[in-house]
Parts: structure tokens; C-alpha cells; sequence
């Protein structure tokens, strides 16, 4: 049984593979191979580009799928995750997309039942179909990732985002800077993904020469406590505007998975520059998340 639970589980071949498919299907649309296969949406956290950008890449290779949230659902009342799964299973499915707050529980899905699982997002573990179509996304404009410098600036600690950008970025030869506040940039973190992947508080040493500055959003909701004295603190030390922008390479690219605080991580004149590909990143995601579940599902087309 095949699923995608991380990209640190991929090999380098099946990430290479994953992208391939991506551009060829940018090229020409596939036909309709999954035509008749239903395909659960199982979303215990809020989500609109990863949802919505499976439920279009499903639909497209001619799927159906079926949307259940934690709200309005018997989850609420107590249902374990397996039970859900097991109750749900009984509709056919072919493939489980999968989102969670708890880190490792596509896995313990994946262990439990029959038909392949996705992970589109586990607590603070790994985001593995926003990393690749953050690494599809470079390629288009670049053409290759190996030797370029990637900036991932802000919430480190928390995000699933960065972790699989990590991953996926030094693997294809990329060197990857993290930025952020103290509190929010352990140096332990950095220190755990070799020499290509170095740490620094200083925004403007991390985004000196950077070909692609990557932003992520500061995730209030994994915090229990203060990471920051405030907003307006954050906004001073961290948030990228035009005029630090301008210590990137010339024409750097900037990313940001969403969803974007205007104002804070990112100014409105940088995500709304011409060097932004933020909305190409949500157009991006649909080609990659139809490889994915061509990958997994096409072999078992009736």
C-alpha cells in the first residue's frame, strides 16, 4: 500500500517523479482515469487553498469526493479517529486526504486501513503537498533548485510547512536560512538538518542575496504562551516590505503558503509585487495534488 505522509519518508527519485508529473499535466490535462473512485476529504483542522485545491484536482481526474470537517459531524460528540475512519470506510473509498492537529496521525490512519492516505497536514510534523508544489513552483521560474538560497522567515517553530520545505529544499541541493524570533527559531531546530540549513535573528542577514524568500505566518493558535512582546514588535523585526525585499538577489522570489496576514509577516506592496508567485502557488497546488492522487489511485482504476 503506497501514502504520502511526509516528504521525509520520499525518496529523492519519487519527489523528482511527483514534480515531473506535475509539469507534464500543466501540458496536458490527463483524462478522466479516476472516474468512478470516491476519495475522503477528512478535515479535523480549518482549511481553504489545501481543500479546495483537492477537491479540484480530484474532480478534474474525474473522482468524486466526500467532505467531512470536525465541526457539524459525530467527531464532535467523541468519536475516536479510527472509528470515523472505520464508519467512513464503508462508503467505498479509494483514498483518505487527511488533515489533523496531532502530529503522526495520517500515519496511525495509514497503519489501520486499506486504501491509501494523504497527508495534508499533521500538527507541527510535515505538509508534504505544500512542499512540493512550493518546489514546483521555484522550478517553473528558475528551472532548477540546486544551488539556490531559500529564506523561510517567521514562525519556524510551529509550522508543518517549513519542516517539509526543509526536507524537500536540501535534498534537491538547495541552501535554506531560517529567520525568526528567539523564541520562535530554537537553535537546536536548524542544527538538526545538517550544514545546508543555517539560523539567524537578523531578517536583513537572512534575506542578503536570497533567491527565494519564503514567509509563513505566525500560527497564534499552536501558542499557549507570549513568543513576542507584540504584533507591532514582530511587524518592526520581522515583516517584509519593499525596502527589505530590495537585500534579496534581484528578482527573488516570494512565497508565502497562506493564509497571509496582510500587514504583519508580509506587507501589501510585496504580496501583491511582480516578484510575488503567491497566487501561483494556489494554482500550483492543484497540478501537484492531481499527481499526487494520479500516483496512488491510477493503478487501481477499474
Amino acid at each position: 500500500m503506497s501514502h504520502l505522509l511526509g516528504i521525509e519518508t520520499l525518496s529523492t527519485e519519487a519527489i523528482w517523479d511527483y514534480l515531473q508529473l506535475a509539469k507534464s499535466f500543466a501540458a496536458a490535462p490527463p483524462a478522466r482515469e479516476l472516474a468512478g473512485q470516491r476519495i475522503l476529504l477528512l478535515f479535523y483542522e480549518a482549511s481553504t487553498r489545501t481543500r479546495a485545491s483537492f477537491e479540484v484536482a480530484a474532480r478534474r481526474l474525474g473522482a468524486e469526493t466526500v467532505f467531512v470537517a470536525a465541526q457539524a459531524s459525530s467527531i464532535e460528540k467523541g468519536e475516536s479517529l479510527l472509528d470515523t475512519v472505520y464508519t467512513l470506510r464503508a462508503l467505498d473509498l479509494r483514498a483518505i486526504v487527511m488533515r489533523h492537529g496531532s502530529s503522526g496521525a495520517p500515519g496511525l490512519v495509514a497503519r489501520n486501513v486499506d486504501v491509501p492516505v494523504v497527508n495534508a497536514g499533521d500538527g507541527m510534523h510535515e505538509h508534504p503537498t505544500q512542499a512540493l508544489l512550493d518546489g514546483y513552483t521555484i522550478l517553473r521560474h528558475r528551472g532548477q533548485i540546486a544551488g539556490l538560497t531559500v529564506a523561510i522567515v517567521g514562525d519556524i517553530l510551529h509550522s508543518r510547512v517549513a519542516r517539509s520545505n526543509i526536507l524537500l529544499l536540501t535534498r534537491l541541493g538547495a541552501k535554506v536560512r531560517l529567520c525568526g524570533p528567539r523564541t520562535l527559531l530554537p537553535p537546536e531546530l536548524a542544527a538538526a538538518y545538517g550544514e545546508a540549513v543555517t539560523a539567524t535573528h537578523d531578517l536583513e542577514a537572512a534575506l542578503e542575496g536570497a533567491d527565494v524568500v519564503m514567509v509563513l505566518r505566525i500560527q497564534m493558535e499552536r501558542m499557549r504562551d507570549a513568543f513576542f512582546p507584540s504584533e507591532t514588535e514582530y511587524v518592526r523585526a520581522f515583516s517584509l516590505t519593499p525596502e527589505r525585499l530590495r537585500l534579496a538577489a534581484p528578482q527573488a522570489l516570494v512565497m508565502h503558503p497562506g493564509p497571509m496576514i496582510r500587514g504583519v509577516e508580509i506587507s501589501a506592496e510585496v504580496a501583491d509585487s511582480p516578484q510575488s508567485v503567491i497566487r501561483e502557488q494556489v494554482e500550483n497546488g492543484v497540478l501537484i495534488r492531481m499527481a499526487v492522487l494520479h500516483r496512488l489511485l491510477a493503478p487501481r482504476a477499474a
